[in-house]
């Protein structure tokens, strides 16, 4: 029987909310460990974007692609309901998935 693949789409923010990112990965703590220990360059490196406030899961990856190109397009308020809807404390989900260290900002 072929393993049933798992994609994610999620949303990460910094310390204080004001900066938020957009992803999609098929392995959410892989890419988290990646994210917070800066192991891609770019944007989420550069502005400290590494607590996951938000992530959804699905099994088809077109449907997460179209999806992350979606949110992208929103404006911030949107993007801020969407997180406030499923974590109304913008907790670090991160922790619940076994990521409790925290990257020096």
């Amino acid at each position: 029987m072929p393993r049933e693949h798992q994609y994610f789409v999620y949303l990460l923010t910094n310390w204080n909310n004001k900066v938020m990112y957009v992803g999609m990965t098929n392995d959410l703590v892989r890419r988290m460990h990646e994210h917070r220990s800066k192991a891609v360059k770019g944007f989420t490196e550069k502005y400290n974007v590494h607590r996951l406030v938000y992530f959804e899961r699905t099994t088809d990856v077109h449907a997460a692609l179209a999806r992350e190109k979606e949110i992208k397009k929103w404006r911030r308020e949107k993007k801020d309901a969407l997180v406030v809807q499923a974590n109304p404390h913008w907790r670090d989900l991160g922790e619940d998935l076994g990521l409790g260290f925290r990257h020096p900002a």
